[in-house]
């Protein structure tokens, strides 16, 4: 049963030069979405790749646009996979996909 009693902000990365430099910003989106726990199976597949999933969202496909980065409780996270369940769409994430 969907509450959607959850808010995070989808960014995706703009990149502009100052001073001969390039900048990343993010343009966030507002969303409300519901916090899922993350599948024993996917958590221990993305292990086995070095990558730690750390929490899952749901959220209305018509909703998610494909942005790379998502903020939740003031901490950025990285989208890992995506799930495309035809109304729905759950976003695995992580904090850092690099490191």
């Amino acid at each position: 049963m969907a509450r959607w009693g959850d808010v995070v902000y989808l960014g995706t990365p703009i990149e502009t030069i100052v001073n001969g430099e390039v900048v990343t910003s993010h343009t966030l989106v507002k969303r409300y979405v519901n916090r899922l726990s993350v599948r024993q199976k996917e958590y221990y597949d993305a292990m086995n790749t070095g990558l730690k999933p750390e929490l899952m969202f749901e959220i209305r496909t018509l909703e998610y646009n494909g942005q790379p980065t998502l903020k939740h409780n003031n901490i950025d996270y990285e989208v890992m996979r995506t799930y495309d369940k035809g109304e729905f769409t759950e976003l695995i994430v992580s904090r850092n996909l690099n490191g």
